[in-house]
């Protein structure tokens, strides 16, 4: 019995597979590597084993559909993937599993995943996304102004929900914990929301509408716990480190029905999935996965403008994974941070365009006159750009700005 895993040409309905495209580094040529994915990931091993029958290799094997230069196309079937338990870990143990430890591929990367709707339809999606996003904030055409607390960890309860207050009277619509922190002694969860959630009243009653993304990564089986925690107090938005707490915990978030804010999603640890351009995942694969959990919105990076490392192509890439239709989702609100500031606002919009949410930490803290003032600033420049006028131009008459850009360009 011939079983080969080579099915070069053949078209695959994508309704039947999921598919996968992989980059791969190997002295193997480009089709024995592809082979070599297919079977590990599917119904092969090191050896050909005798309870491997053709009709198993048939109905459950793998297809190497496309493999030419340092690239392999492989369809998976749908009934890999069948039965009541499993889900997003189930399916990242197939497309994305053992393969990466394959000692005879030097890298390999997931760089492209094809989903059957078949699939997607079982998995809640956004419940808010971009539409939802903007018309609790009232903005239904400008880009999202946001903030990050800093420093990162050791401000107490009151002196946080303090900087929250200040970045609203500034004019942000946004802001949101770090990712490092949840529940520390220094700044419990409780207390955290209890007094963001006051300075958000306060802000409120004076006609401007703002929400803050809380922390609440944990484990599995105290995440909803924290949720209800955050709920009960008051919060208008939680957040969730998603690689950290994994896929499903946003996912039992999402498909929560008391769970009824938006919840933001921070990629925290990527970069080791992500940075290698020839191992890893790619962020785009990452973005579909967070969507079809439930995110609304998602940290894709900052197309260059920031002090993070930039793959400016596969940011593009995940904002229309974000964007375009995917069986009918709701669409994410894509996220940019890290080193933002007022001056690097039209660099960033002019890749993003008008959906996105700009979040500054450093930018808007470090201004020199404080967090009023750079919230100000980080909002007169998306302003500016919005009505179409030269940032420096603006700055004349808009003192925070002038500011911040004397500082920062």
């Amino acid at each position: 019995m011939s079983l080969d895993y080579l099915a070069l040409g053949e078209e695959l309905d994508g309704e039947e597979y999921i598919i996968c495209e992989y980059k791969v580094k190997s002295d193997l040529d480009i089709k024995t590597a592809g082979k070599r994915i297919a079977e590990e990931e599917s119904t092969g091993t090191w050896t050909h084993p005798t309870t491997l029958s053709e009709d198993i290799f048939k109905k459950y094997g793998a297809k190497v559909t496309e493999a030419e230069g340092n690239r392999v196309r492989i369809g998976y079937p749908v009934i890999d993937f069948s039965g009541d338990i499993g889900g997003i870990p189930q399916i990242l143990s197939i497309i994305a599993g053992n393969l990466f430890g394959l000692e005879s591929l030097e890298g390999v990367r997931l760089d492209h995943l094809e989903l059957p709707s078949k699939i997607v339809k079982d998995y809640p999606g956004p419940q808010f996304g971009i539409t939802g996003l903007r018309e609790i904030l009232d903005r239904p055409e400008r880009p999202l102004v946001g903030t990050i607390v800093k420093p990162k960890i050791g401000l107490p309860p009151k002196r946080f929900g303090d900087y929250i207050f200040e970045a609203g009277k500034g004019g942000l619509t946004n802001s949101k914990d770090d990712e490092t922190l949840v529940d520390q002694d220094f700044c419990p969860l409780e207390d955290r929301v209890s007094e963001v959630s006051e300075r958000l009243d306060l802000l409120e009653e004076e006609g401007h509408k703002m929400i803050h993304a809380h922390n609440i990564s944990t484990t599995s089986h105290e995440i909803l716990e924290a949720a209800d925690l955050a709920l009960e107090n008051g919060a208008r938005q939680l957040m969730i480190d998603v690689l950290t707490v994994g896929f499903s915990g946003l996912q039992a978030l999402a498909e929560d029905p008391s769970i009824d804010v938006p919840i933001h999603v921070h990629r925290a640890m990527h970069g080791a999935i992500t940075k290698k351009p020839d191992h890893g995942i790619s962020m785009p694969v990452i973005a579909k996965i967070v969507r079809m959990a439930g995110g609304d919105a998602l940290h894709i990076g900052t197309y260059g403008a920031g002090k993070m490392h930039a793959d400016v192509e596969e940011e593009l890439r995940s904002k229309k994974t974000l964007l375009n239709d995917m069986y009918g989702l709701p669409k994410m609100m894509p996220v940019s941070s890290g080193g933002l500031h007022p001056g690097l606002v039209p660099e960033l919009i002019e890749m993003s365009g008008m959906n996105v949410q700009i979040q500054a930490g450093g930018g808007v803290s470090g201004h020199p006159d404080g967090v009023r003032s750079g919230a100000k600033a980080l909002r007169q420049a998306v302003d500016a750009v919005f009505e179409g006028v030269d940032l420096r131009k603006y700055a004349e008459e808009h003192d925070e700005l002038k500011k911040a850009l004397e500082k920062w360009m």
